[in-house]
């Protein structure tokens, strides 16, 4: 995926001189996590450009750069090293297309390295996705695969609104056996991806937990439930409809995130979910996301994350309480109580 992101960045600067890149350490380092690899080298310090340690001022800058036509893509070392930006982003990036009436779009592209699966201390780890959600103006998505990697990044540099460009860390260095020589369709930025099918339920996710949601729905063949996998790709805007088409389909929902559960993404998909699809559910929709907790010591990020067995105690919770009103269909244990079930805040609620 690294390496996916770095041509996506590549072929972008190669295709349209207005393409800047800058960030902390982005240029002959090429970046914390080797993203910007070389661009610097082929395209010059003045379109890949080092900045100061001061996200305020480099998402300020990317501002100045729009207004005056340019394409800027900033990095984000690290998802909580955001926050200083976020004044720039809410007050300017995402308001000043609706403040000119359209007269002067926003074409810049916001990376952020978030997640967590890496070990990484406070600060390192941060799921910020609901902030970006909550701030209208914003396009936010965020790849879970090679493919898309490559894809949404050119479609989010293409776009002329502002998009927050979330990369899954812990997928940095995952594997597909892909290249983009021809290059393939660019992934539309709106658009979710059915990943696996199934009738049983639907686990809807996006990001570092797909490949989760992925090895669950594998896992849950032994219990006789097919799962079907939604990959969002695009968390605004959202894509109702495949979303929707799926939970008719299989009529009981997880969402799965690494976010914490109050007030997180997975809170405002399960409510357009139940608005969607309320008379073809046979149980609520679960949530199986981080606690609602500040992000934990590496050591303890395991018990943290989403993981297989949390997201199939839902599913089982999903089975036993359609049994429970009398809906169709339905087998599988009772689900366990306890931390399972978020007794610390978040989990399974």
């Amino acid at each position: 995926m690294a390496q996916a992101l770095n041509r996506a960045l590549r072929d972008a600067m190669t295709a349209d001189p207005a393409v800047h890149v800058l960030g902390e350490d982005v240029g002959p380092l090429g970046g914390v996590f080797r993203i910007t690899d070389g661009l610097a080298a082929e395209f010059g310090d003045d379109r890949c450009t080092d900045t100061p340690l001061a996200e305020a001022g480099i998402l300020g800058t990317a501002v100045g750069m729009a207004m005056y036509g340019l394409r800027p893509v900033v990095e984000m070392q690290f998802d909580a090293f955001a926050y200083p930006a976020f004044e720039q982003l809410v007050s300017h990036v995402s308001r000043m297309r609706n403040r000119t009436r359209g007269a002067m779009p926003m074409p810049i592209t916001v990376r952020v390295p978030y997640g967590g699966g890496i070990g990484g201390v406070e600060h390192h780890s941060d799921s910020s996705e609901a902030y970006y959600m909550a701030t209208p103006g914003l396009h936010v998505v965020t790849p879970a695969t090679v493919a898309d990697a490559y894809g949404l990044l050119r479609a989010a540099i293409a776009s002329d609104d502002p998009v927050v460009f979330l990369e899954p860390k812990r997928l940095y260095w995952s594997k597909a056996d892909w290249s983009p020589d021809p290059p393939e369709e660019v992934a539309p930025i709106g658009r979710a991806a059915v990943r696996r099918a199934g009738h049983s339920a639907t686990l809807i996710s996006y990001g570092p937990s797909l490949p989760v949601c992925l090895e669950a729905a594998e896992a849950a063949r032994e219990e006789g439930w097919e799962l079907e996998v939604v990959d969002l790709r695009s968390l605004v805007p959202l894509d109702e409809e495949t979303v929707a088409a799926s939970v008719r389909r299989t009529g009981r929902a997880v969402v799965v995130h690494e976010a914490t559960g109050f007030a997180g993404p997975g809170a405002e998909i399960a409510a357009r979910v139940t608005e969607l699809c309320f008379h073809h559910l046979e149980a609520p929709v679960l949530r199986v996301t981080g606690f609602d907790i500040p992000y934990p010591p590496p050591m303890l990020e395991k018990h943290h994350l989403p993981g297989v067995d949390r997201i199939l105690d839902a599913v089982a919770r999903l089975q036993w309480e359609a049994d429970l009103t009398g809906a169709a269909g339905g087998s599988g244990p009772a689900p366990a109580t306890g931390a399972a079930e978020g007794s610390a805040g978040g989990g399974v609620s």
